[in-house]
Order: structure tokens, then sequence, then C-alpha cells
């Protein structure tokens, strides 16, 4: 009854609006705040209603054709693995043929943070999302509140003006209404999971070099006139190929680190194409978890450490593995010690 209340009305309970911000850290120094992801813990009754209004919303893009092809964050379908498989075929392709490719991995500034309320609901209007549905989202982005939880002590509760709660249902599916368009005008190869994109480009002339820094304006410019800006500081580049020029490129007037490794949807990702560090960390990985499991567990019987091997080693060493899968025999196991060990 609640339930139909809030369709019927458009409204939304204020106990819905309302959510505890728990900080999981990330990485790099831990007294950085920068440095944490802010997860909201929302009512579950409201969560419950906001799939319904998700699987509602999710199912016009898709008759419509809204989304473009190349974004696979919270697609039906689509993964962190056909995102990596999709764009590095492409630039395997180019490789082989002799081509030098440059890669740009983006990072937007808290892009579910900034996502601001009024300019959503515009582009939900024009994307034909109208009527009580659109009414119920901009009262269920109406006067939010949240505050900050840490052991216990809970900060003074604070309004929210911009964005979706990271943690709820609806937000990530809004946020990719609202930069599904990003690369519209871009010449270069676009791949999108959620509001982490990367650009590809073939880069053999200044000409080519030329064609790609107005590539990377009009996404800055895009970007900008929606109020979402790119971080220019953790924005990199990675040149591929032999012969590679190694042009330079800047953004928003910062200068563009150059990368030879980077962690692209947790698989590491190396200039040279070669996937040995890759290999390396997932061995690390599960070699630690077999450490943790032989020394915590005192009853080594078959069927409490097999669910334990599947639940924490095997996943480090499949995550994406036809990705990244190990080309020579050094890389096609764990380690010998850790074989003894078990």
């Amino acid at each position: 009854m609640v339930c139909n209340l809030s369709f019927k009305s458009a409204s939304v309970p204020n106990d819905w609006k309302i959510a505890n911000v728990t900080p999981i850290f990330k990485k790099g120094s831990r007294g950085d705040p920068g440095n944490y992801r802010l997860v909201s813990l929302m009512s579950v009754l409201g969560k419950l209603v906001e799939t319904i209004v998700k699987n509602k919303i999710v199912r016009h893009p898709e008759e419509q054709k809204l989304l473009s092809k190349s974004q696979h964050g919270f697609c039906k379908g689509k993964s962190c693995l056909p995102n990596l498989l999709e764009f590095f075929e492409g630039v395997n392709k180019h490789v082989d043929k002799g081509d030098p490719v440059d890669i740009f991995y983006l990072d937007f500034q808290k892009a579910f943070d900034k996502v601001p309320h009024q300019r959503l609901l515009h582009k939900l209007h024009c994307h034909g999302i109208r009527g009580k549905i659109l009414s119920w989202i901009e009262n269920w982005l109406k006067d939010r509140e949240q505050r900050v939880g840490i052991n216990g002590k809970f900060s003074e509760w604070r309004g929210v003006t911009s964005g979706g709660p990271q943690g709820s249902v609806l937000g990530p599916v809004l946020s990719n209404l609202f930069i599904h368009d990003l690369e519209k005008g871009v010449n270069s190869e676009v791949a999108k999971f959620a509001d982490d994109p990367k650009l590809l480009k073939i880069v053999k002339t200044k000409a080519d070099c030329e064609e790609l820094r107005k590539d990377l304006t009009k996404l800055s410019d895009g970007a900008t006139k929606w109020q979402m800006k790119f971080n220019a500081d953790k924005c990199k580049v990675m040149h591929i190929g032999k012969n590679n020029p190694s042009y330079a490129y800047n953004m928003m007037g910062a200068n563009l680190a150059t990368t030879n490794q980077e962690k692209d949807l947790g698989v590491i990702v190396d200039s040279s194409l070669k996937t040995s560090t890759q290999c390396a960390v997932a061995v690390k990985k599960a070699n630690r978890m077999l450490g943790i499991i032989k020394k915590g567990i005192e009853n080594k019987l078959e069927n409490i450490l097999l669910p334990l091997y599947k639940s924490m080693v095997l996943p480090h060493l499949e995550c994406c593995i036809q990705m990244w899968s190990p080309s020579q025999k050094r890389y096609t196991g764990i380690s010998k010690g850790s074989e003894k060990g078990n």
C-alpha cells in the first residue's frame, strides 16, 4: 500500500531520503578524505521501490536505443569483461598492423556526487521519461539528507544538493543516462564503464595528434557544459606500439601524465600488451588468500576447504581471465610453495 501510494502521489517518504554514509577506503593515504568511497546506507523498502522504478526506466532506453554502444556499466548483458575484450581487440588489431596507438584513461571529479539535479531531470525529459515517473524521480532527489558514521559516531545531518547517493539502486542508471552522449562529435573510439571512459586513436602523424587533442577538448567542454569536470591530475595517456611518436597532451590547461601500466577495471594493462604483471599480481593475491586459509582454518576437511577455495582464491585467478589468459607456462598456476602448503 505504501509503495502504490508513493507511485500514485509521485512522492517519496522522508525516511527513504535519509542515509548514513559509510566511508570505504580505496587506496593511497588513509589520512586523505579523497581516498575514500562514500557508500550510503538507506531504507531497504525505499531501495525496493527504486528497483521497480529502475526496471521501468531501463526498458525505455533499451527499446528506444538511447544508450550508446560504448557504455558497459550497469547495462543488461554487459560487464567489465566485454568492455575489456571489445576495446583491446581493436588495440591489438592496430598494433598487429604496425600502427602506433594512444589510449587515454579519463577520470571524472566525483561523477556520481556532482550530477546537477535540474539538468539531469531535463535530460530525462528529453529522453522521453516523463509523467509520474519523472515527478517521482524529482521528488526522490529533492530534500535528501545524509550524515557520516564512523565507529558508532555520527556527524550532523547535511542536505544533498547534487548527485545520486552511492549505494542506491537508481543512482547509477540515472548517471548513465546523464553521460550517455559524452562522446557526441568525437571521432576517436570511446569505451565507457559507468563514469570511467577510455579513448583510443591511431597516432601516426602530427595531424592525428591534433585531431586527438580536439577530441579531448570536445570531451572536456561537453562535460563542463553539463557541470561535470574531468580530474586532469588522474587522467593518463598510454603510448602503445613501435615507433609511437609519444606526443604530449593536455586537458583543461594541465599536462596529462604518461603511464606504462594502468589498472583497467581490475586488470593491469601494460604498454607492451604483455600480461606477465597481471598474472604475477593475481597469483600473489591468490597465494595470500591460501595463506590466510591455511593459518586460520584448523579443520582441513575437503567440505570446508573447497568452498573457501572457490570463494576466496579462485575469484582472483578467474576474474576477467579471458582478457589476460597466461601465454607462458610459468604463469599458468600458483607458485610451488603454495601447492606444497596445501
